[in-house]
């Protein structure tokens, strides 16, 4: 099967880039091996957050000035990383995601524990806002599905309380989910979604009601909505005071959401989306990967001009390490990572952990390499990349998008 373009790799840095590749008019394919980071989504993406994991950094953009030049912010250059990412809010809101924020300022979001953290790009129905000084003064109520037990009002009461919030907590139920109270195990958050639609909603919300007519807002767990955003809007035009959600314990409703919105945007597009797949290795002759394989397809190679790999870091296996070496599994493309098993780690579990900074050694346009030589056709995008630390920074979604739109320009050409 041939393809102008094969994504290899359906999250969220795959997904964008495929999206651009087909409306560009490119016949572009996404092999996809299932569940992504998405579905432990927290209903925000960052673009650079923090500094030695402490600092918290307001004006991202200025600050990604000062970044080492192996990042790959500054590989791209800056101002070309604000421009490509001026795109994502459109392109999010054109597959039904609809958020809101900007680069020139961090704003904050509420995290599951009460802490506020600083973002870049957060859903319009989540609790966010630019000051945590904003929510002074504001009496809030707390509701959670009873018996759900993911969500956690007390330490967000707690957490609150330190920005000066008033809060009262509530349990409601709505008899749709009874059934789900037959095995513990059932009442998660992508189980609830199922049965929170139509009626159900209009139940919720007069339950809330009851319980929050003397506060400025409510607070809720991200129940509702894991195929549109319908149930979410319902209930909000049904509550009387605003309405926002906060993230809890995977799976994410609005992650996955956010998955099939985005999948089914590509599709429509006249994308080949292949679920439940997986590349297996590939054919590279003259500095160009000819063919791939998948373990869906077998012998049956798929053929592209270009080739993206978007399979992400250890945590999407895109990385593995055993007991002698890290190795990149598709390809065996070259990687930063030394040999010596005790230079992955740090042994103080709080310190920045050296192997969060490994990944595919690259060119400048983000094309890996294979025994040192350039792979011409092939470009790596998000957490495979090397030379930065998500975790440490609170970059990670910002270098997966950049990166996508990166290569989606790249292959777009």
């Amino acid at each position: 099967m041939k393809y102008d373009n094969i994504i290899i790799g359906g999250g969220l840095s795959g997904l964008v880039c495929g999206i651009e590749s087909a409306r560009s008019g490119r016949k572009t394919a996404i092999v996809s091996a299932g569940q992504s980071a998405l579905h432990f989504w927290s209903g925000s993406f960052e673009f650079l957050c923090n500094e030695d994991s402490r600092i918290v950094i307001d004006h991202p953009l200025e600050r990604a000035e000062r970044l080492d030049e192996s990042h790959p912010y500054r590989k791209i250059g800056v101002s070309n990383v604000s421009k490509l990412l001026d795109r994502v809010s459109p392109l999010l809101r054109e597959a039904g995601i609809k958020v809101n924020g900007s680069l020139e300022r961090n704003h904050y979001r509420l995290t599951p524990f009460g802490y506020s953290r600083p973002a870049w790009l957060t859903l319009d129905e989540y609790l966010s806002f630019q000051s945590p000084s904003e929510l002074k003064g504001k009496r809030a109520a707390i509701v959670n599905i009873y018996s759900y037990l993911d969500f956690y009002p007390r330490f967000l009461a707690l957490g609150l309380s330190k920005l000066d919030v008033e809060c009262v907590t509530a349990s409601v139920n709505v008899p749709q989910l009874d059934i789900l109270r037959k095995s513990t195990t059932e009442m998660r958050a992508t189980n609830m979604s199922r049965f929170l639609t139509d009626s159900a909603v209009d139940d919720l919300a007069r339950e809330v009601n009851r319980v929050s007519s003397d506060c400025d807002m409510v607070i809720m767990p991200a129940v509702l909505g894991i195929f549109d955003d319908e149930p979410v809007n319902r209930l909000r035009r049904g509550v009387d005071r605003p309405v926002f959600f906060v993230a809890t314990t995977p799976a994410s409703v609005p992650g996955v959401r956010c998955q099939l919105s985005l999948r089914d945007y590509f599709t429509s597009l006249g994308g080949t989306y292949m679920p439940g797949d997986t590349v297996v290795g590939g054919e590279i002759s003259d500095g160009r990967i000819r063919k791939i394989y998948t373990s869906n397809f077998g012998s049956i190679p798929l053929i592209a001009e270009n080739y993206v790999i978007c399979t992400g870091s250890f945590f999407g296996h895109g990385l593995i390490a055993n007991i002698d070496k890290i190795y990149e599994p598709v390809f065996g493309l070259d990687l930063n990572a030394p040999d010596d098993r005790t230079e992955w780690y740090d042994k103080n579990f709080y310190a920045s952990q050296p192997y969060m900074g490994y990944g595919v050694v690259t060119d400048e346009k983000f094309r890996p390499m294979k025994e040192g030589k350039v792979i011409e056709n092939l470009y790596a995008t998000g957490a495979l990349l090397s030379g930065f630390n998500a975790l440490k920074e609170g970059s990670g979604a910002g270098i997966t998008l950049a990166t996508a739109l990166h290569a989606a320009s790249c292959i777009t050409r």
